[in-house]
């Protein structure tokens, strides 16, 4: 499989966030290898998107947005968990896809090893669909954390691949956990994956 070239990222984030699905994310580390395909996504876009981290302007925290296409802006979200946002579309233009679902290939044991803490018996049992539904579970699932933040995801370590296999029907709806720019049908995920974290309805077609 071919990683993804930093053009993929340079375009416009609604077209990214959907050619995203079907995707393999991959994160090689010294303890192992994780790897699994990207089922749901959500885009966040520019200065004038309420539910951006860029809604405010360029701070310290949000600062990854506004750089090159291709890197990685991971932040702490409630201060418990870390979420992973791929930057899209121009320098200046703060643009960013946040990974939300992703369907396990590879790796399955370490993730549950990294996401056990004090719930053990609780991840033992869960389905292998449930390790990585949601933003949190992939990241933790995934061992990404603020030190993957603006790290390159065009080159070595954590990074994106294209299997070139058949995606299938997708949909697109509401962003989840915002209460700004709900009409805006940002989220895009699979529609056969069980791993999907939120409704599995069509809003509109692709």
């Amino acid at each position: 499989m071919s990683r993804l070239p930093r053009s993929f990222y340079h375009r416009p984030t609604l077209d990214v966030a959907r050619d995203l699905i079907g995707k393999v994310f991959v994160h090689k580390a010294l303890v192992g290898l994780v790897a699994g395909v990207i089922v749901e996504v959500e885009a966040y876009i520019g200065e004038d998107d309420p539910a951006c981290h860029a809604a405010s302007g360029l701070t310290q925290r949000n600062a990854p947005m506004y750089g090159k296409p291709g890197h990685a802006y991971v932040y702490r979200n409630y201060g418990v968990h870390y979420l992973l946002n791929v930057v899209t579309e121009s320098i200046g233009c703060p643009a960013a896809v946040l990974v939300r679902a992703v369907e396990p290939l590879a790796g399955e044991a370490l993730m549950r090893r990294r996401r056990q803490g004090s719930k053990s018996t609780r991840i033992a049992r869960l389905e292998t669909t449930d390790l990585c539904r949601g933003p949190g579970n992939v990241s933790r699932s995934f061992g990404v954390t603020l030190r993957h933040n603006r790290i390159d995801m065009c080159a070595e370590g954590l990074y994106i691949q294209d299997p070139g296999r058949f995606v299938g029907a997708i949909g697109w709806s509401s962003r989840i956990g915002i209460s700004a720019a709900t009409e805006r049908r940002w989220r895009v995920f699979s529609l056969q994956s069980r791993a999907v974290s939120g409704p599995r309805y069509l809003n509109c077609c692709d």
